[in-house]
């Protein structure tokens, strides 16, 4: 018997949460590269205090916080809550990866009650033994939900880890170039 037809019918929840983990961490780590986030040409021109040679566009968090300083010119408040909602947006959909990884080992730990649940209902009252055929694949569903509940669960931890702290070390940076360009702001 092989691990999908021992997990019985929650391969099919469990696969979906992997198909989805996968999904989640492939589009958040290519959202999340730093030139989608802060190019390096407007970080140095920051840096350096060239605010008029700052390009502002769309195409990156730390480029639409430059449009929005440039077009609206606003207040340090106004501009610290735009950036804060780029910031928000860098984790978005990450919730999904925050169920799975709750979802996933109690979906193995359900496969692990019913298999169980299968293997003494097949016991012979007459005799006290368990009949083959239903205990054996008691046990697989047992053991391969479980086993598969934590595959699922682990790498999608981990991932969600290091995006996480991808993103908070993204939001630091970004922090640093909002006061920089505040106070370069000041000075015009």
């Amino acid at each position: 018997m092989n691990i999908i037809e021992g997990a019985g019918i929650f391969i099919y929840p469990l696969g979906l949460c992997s198909l989805v983990a996968v999904y989640m961490i492939m589009e958040r780590l290519f959202a999340l590269r730093t030139r989608s986030v802060i190019p390096l040409l407007i970080k140095d021109r920051l840096i350096v205090g060239k605010l008029d040679q700052v390009e502002a566009n769309d195409s990156s968090v730390a480029g639409r916080i430059m449009l929005f300083f440039k077009e609206n010119n606003p207040d340090a408040e106004a501009l610290k809550a735009y950036a804060r909602y780029e910031v928000a947006s860098l984790s978005r959909g990450l919730f999904l990866l925050d169920v799975i990884i709750a979802a996933a080992p109690l979906i193995g730990l359900l496969g692990t009650i019913v298999g169980l649940i299968e293997v003494f209902s097949h016991i012979s009252i007459e005799t006290g033994m368990p009949d083959p055929g239903p205990f054996v694949q008691g046990v697989a569903l047992a053991l391969t939900t479980t086993v598969l509940g934590l595959v699922v669960a682990i790498p999608a931890l981990l991932g969600n880890g290091y995006i996480g702290r991808r993103i908070e070390m993204f939001a630091a940076q970004l922090e640093v170039l909002l006061e920089r360009l505040l106070d370069l702001s000041t000075k015009k």
